[in-house]
């Protein structure tokens, strides 16, 4: 008797489905170029340097001897801090951010070494990669998490972290004044007094 698989948990197969995952590393990476691109060009325009693509494609510019390759290794990595919320927004998901950080790396792996038509053999390069690597998918990390755990609130009730509810509003105002267990207080009207009489131990049973 073949066994029977368990069956997947709601929203699953839309989280794994390869269009969904295809369409977010597309987006992904356009926004990680994009976002590369302009600070690249303003900085090459502060700098006062002419812009060109091998600044943002090609390997051969990260140079750790020159004030340029430095620059532009700063430049990455800020791009990279940017990129996490890319992530936070698009992904949401601690468990996926490592997967699409490398992925994202692993992409302009490729299409720099098409554009220099060569592997990169600078260490600098490599070394700045796995730097931004690290930076994107230890903050991604954090700040996924820190939204997965943020308290639900339902109708105006927002979850505490010990697990109780907190409720704001007017009922917090009118609930001034009233006394809890036994002893006097006004009504919420303002008008009249009562007093809280405990309940004999029959009457508890009944």
């Amino acid at each position: 008797m073949p066994r029977r698989r368990r069956p997947p948990r709601p929203g699953a197969l839309a989280d794994l489905s390869p269009t969904r995952i295809l369409s977010q590393i597309i987006v992904l990476q356009l926004a990680y170029y994009a976002c590369a691109a302009i600070l690249i060009i303003f900085t090459a325009l502060v700098a006062g340097r002419e812009i060109d693509t091998d600044l943002l494609l090609s390997w051969r510019s990260l140079r750790g001897d020159t004030t340029v390759g430095w620059t532009l290794g700063l430049v990455w990595v800020l791009n990279s801090l940017v990129a996490v919320v890319f992530i936070l927004l698009l992904i949401a998901r601690s468990k996926l951010v490592l997967d699409f950080a490398l992925t994202i790396h692993f992409i302009h792996l490729v299409v720099t070494s098409l554009y220099s038509h060569s592997l990169p053999t600078n260490l600098f390069w490599w070394a700045l990669q796995i730097c931004s690597a690290t930076l994107m998918t230890s903050l991604g990390v954090w700040a996924c998490q820190w939204r997965e755990l943020r308290p639900i609130s339902f109708g105006g009730k927002s979850t505490t972290a010990n697990g109780s509810a907190a409720t704001a509003g007017p009922a917090d105002d009118e609930a001034v004044g009233h006394t809890r267990g036994r002893g006097r207080g006004r009504g919420r009207d303002g008008a009249g007094e009562y007093e809280m009489v405990g309940m004999s131990a029959r009457e508890e049973n009944v």
